[in-house]
């Protein structure tokens, strides 16, 4: 399942223009198709919302696979592209264009997403995370080599806990002018997180 959907996103558009502020780079389709089979397989799979989605690759993996898929990002540029990926692959996704700090949702959902890693602007990655503990039960994310002991934390302070970490080297395709090879390998970390249960009143409730 994860080779066959791999290669239905490798024939999906990239950004044409990529805004550099934004850290706007194209999610790997091994990796995309990884994250969404470990999804499928824990049953996480109902309702999709990826945040920052760009040109939508995230998403479209998801409803590929079942989901009721939604993509937000503030950039309309990219989810024009993300709606033509989606229609030629005759796949149904939601992209709405909206800052992801003023994104809701009225049905706890599980969060899929590739944040920024905070190269250009420091703690970018927060605002997505702190997104994701506000209307998630799980979520899948992407970070940099070297951010587990930050992600747990940050998770733990927001009620929820790492359940998952998968440690991969990724090819990311040349998206700048200063980038000097055709592709790079670089480290990340990929987080399944969940909701904690709380005891109050010594009844078991979610946080």
């Amino acid at each position: 399942m994860k080779k066959e959907i791999e290669m239905i996103l490798e024939k999906l558009e990239g950004f044409q223009s990529p805004k550099l502020y934004l850290e706007q780079y194209v999610t790997p389709s091994n990796l995309a198709a990884f994250i969404v089979t470990n999804a499928k397989l824990f049953g996480d799979l109902e309702i999709v919302v990826d945040l920052g989605c760009g040109t939508g690759i995230l998403a479209i993996a998801s409803a590929i696979l079942g989901a009721f898929a939604i993509g937000v990002d503030v950039d309309v540029e990219a989810l024009r592209i993300a709606r033509r990926n989606a229609k030629k692959l005759g796949i149904e996704a939601n992209f709405v264009a909206c800052d992801v700090k003023d994104f809701k949702v009225k049905k706890r959902c599980t969060v899929i997403m590739n944040p920024p890693f905070g190269i250009q602007k420091r703690h970018a990655d927060r605002v997505f995370l702190e997104k994701a503990f506000e209307i998630a039960e799980k979520i899948y994310t992407i970070h940099s080599a070297g951010s587990e002991e930050f992600v747990r934390r940050y998770a733990e302070k927001n009620c929820f806990a790492v359940t998952h970490v998968w440690r991969l080297t990724i090819p990311l395709r040349k998206t700048y002018s200063f980038h000097e090879k055709p592709f790079k390998e670089i480290a990340v970390e990929v987080f399944r997180i969940e909701r904690k249960s709380c005891v109050s009143g010594g009844q078991d409730r979610k946080c």
